[in-house]
């Protein structure tokens, strides 16, 4: 992670250095057995601050394959752009299911950081679950349990670039603050969010500091679910529940922010924590798939 190797990296951006940065043991819950200096949960924070590191997290093949073709574009094509670039991708060191792409995938949004992955099936209060890397199948999970057992309405979204929408947001704002009265350029976020309503749950498998990257270029409701702090598990779904970012954590979270607006019943959240057992570290279930840690 950036704790580590970070120096030199700001050395190989002043070399204008080329080439791509592969976090394989990305996220603070994927090896939670190997001890808390690989539970590396803010590497892309750092990462951030590194104008030549464009940081990606993603969470499945197909976006790492677009992913990968614009570095290289990006890198050695011929567009108006600086060439001297690292991307850096984080892949963990997880096993989960890859689907294959979706047919018309919006490669805009991969590329710029977020897209809409799954819009929910039903009718409901409505919520948006924004998700990056690992948790983004804890997202689908959590979309599944809202609607079976609370008639909630969840769209998932795949954040591939917490960094990346940042910067687009900051850069709007400049443009804005530097050029008054020619209009404003809505943040790419922004953009993509537009018309879904409800409020946002975001996760991802770092510091909640990450996905609170954006919070103040998106206009609904907000909450960061992070592993913030020490943590320590013999297995992923036990580190997930102890930091709560968990598919049920997602369930309760949006539950909670639901019942604040008078859209589902105020003792929803509640009984979600007794019905998941919220409170008990060996409850959880995200991450067993992948075999204990």
């Amino acid at each position: 992670g950036f704790q580590r190797t970070g120096d030199s990296f700001w050395a190989a951006a002043d070399q204008m250095t080329r080439g791509f940065i592969i976090g394989a043991t990305a996220g603070r819950t994927t090896l939670t057995g190997e001890g808390l200096q690989h539970a590396d949960g803010h590497s892309p924070l750092l990462a951030a601050t590194n104008p030549a590191v464009i940081h990606y997290d993603p969470a499945y093949g197909y976006e790492i394959a677009h992913i990968v073709r614009r570095g290289l574009e990006h890198m050695y094509g011929t567009g108006d752009e600086d060439h001297n670039v690292m991307y850096y991708v984080t892949v963990y060191n997880e096993p989960y299911q890859q689907p294959a792409e979706p047919e018309g995938v919006d490669v805009e949004g991969i590329l710029k950081g977020i897209y809409l992955l799954k819009p929910a099936e039903n009718e409901g209060p409505r919520a948006q679950l924004l998700a990056s890397g690992v948790a983004v199948p804890w997202a689908l999970e959590a979309q599944k349990l809202l609607a079976a057992d609370w008639g909630v309405s969840a769209d998932v979204w795949s954040v591939t670039s917490w960094v990346e929408l940042r910067r687009d947001g900051l850069a709007a704002e400049k443009d804005a603050f530097l050029n008054p009265g020619d209009g404003t350029r809505t943040p790419f976020v922004a953009q993509q969010l537009a018309g879904s309503t409800g409020p946002v749950v975001a996760v991802s498998d770092f510091s909640a500091d990450l996905p609170d990257k954006i919070r103040q270029f998106v206009p609904n409701e907000f909450a960061s679910l992070g592993a913030d702090s020490f943590g320590f598990s013999d297995t992923r779904a036990g580190a997930r529940r102890h930091f709560k970012i968990d598919s049920h954590s997602m369930v309760v979270r949006a539950l909670e922010m639901l019942a604040k607006r008078g859209e589902v019943d105020w003792r929803a959240p509640g009984e979600a924590i007794e019905k998941y057992a919220l409170k008990d570290v060996t409850a959880g279930t995200s991450g067993n798939a992948g075999g204990d840690a």
